[in-house]
């Protein structure tokens, strides 16, 4: 297989791969009774930690009216919660709810097994190439919008 081969045969399973995602998130949200948006915050607090509003706008694009009706929506549903930051008492950080994060995290356990699998079968080199591959593409300016940029985003089992 040439090098454009490959690169079709990459940018064909890459494209499978996210839809399969944004489908399997969709699927799990509304059995959750949640919305794509709602799901995807969890996501970025997972990934990033207790985030202001404020930043959680940045990273998603969406308005602060729109990211006020998003946190309403996870309190209600018991997956985050609104604190002061505990050196800023100004400030209001958005943290995840442990014990809700560990039942959503079952609707991910089978990914994640399968993604333990996967990366269990490469040695350290295949694993540099495939970690900076991704790097890279989490750090593409193509992608629209704002989300999954800034600080080292990377892909995880449970977006």
């Amino acid at each position: 297989m040439d090098t454009d081969e490959l690169r079709s045969e990459i940018t064909t399973s890459t494209l499978r791969f996210i839809a399969d995602v944004v489908l399997h998130n969709h699927a799990v949200a509304q059995r959750l009774g949640l919305g794509s948006s709602d799901s995807q915050f969890l996501s970025l607090l997972g990934i990033h930690g207790p985030l202001t509003p404020g930043r959680l706008a940045d990273l998603t694009g969406l308005t602060t009216g729109s990211v006020t009706g998003v946190i309403d929506r996870l309190e209600r549903a018991g997956y985050a919660r609104r604190e002061r930051d505990a050196t800023d008492r100004r400030k209001v950080l958005v943290t995840l709810v442990p014990e809700a994060m560990a039942t959503l995290a079952e609707h991910y356990r089978e990914h994640g097994e399968h993604l333990e699998t996967v990366l269990g079968s490469r040695d350290a080199a295949q694993l540099r190439v495939i970690a900076d591959f991704l790097a890279e593409l989490a750090g593409s300016a193509g992608s629209s919008g704002s989300a999954g940029r800034g600080s080292g985003t990377t892909a995880s089992s449970g977006s």
